[in-house]
């Protein structure tokens, strides 16, 4: 999920709330949530 925070865009876990990096734009966010998505599916698609 993308929030915003003292001018950031950030990249937070649904379920954790753990962060996974701060963005000037909100573009270059969604190009990270993407980025842990398909990593994401990767890894269970192996198993």
């Amino acid at each position: 999920m993308i929030i915003k925070e003292k001018g950031l865009y950030v990249v937070k876990s649904e379920t954790t709330g753990r962060v996974f990096g701060r963005y000037k734009t909100k573009k270059e966010a969604a190009r990270r949530l993407r980025q842990i998505e398909i990593f994401k599916h990767m890894k269970t698609a192996s198993r």
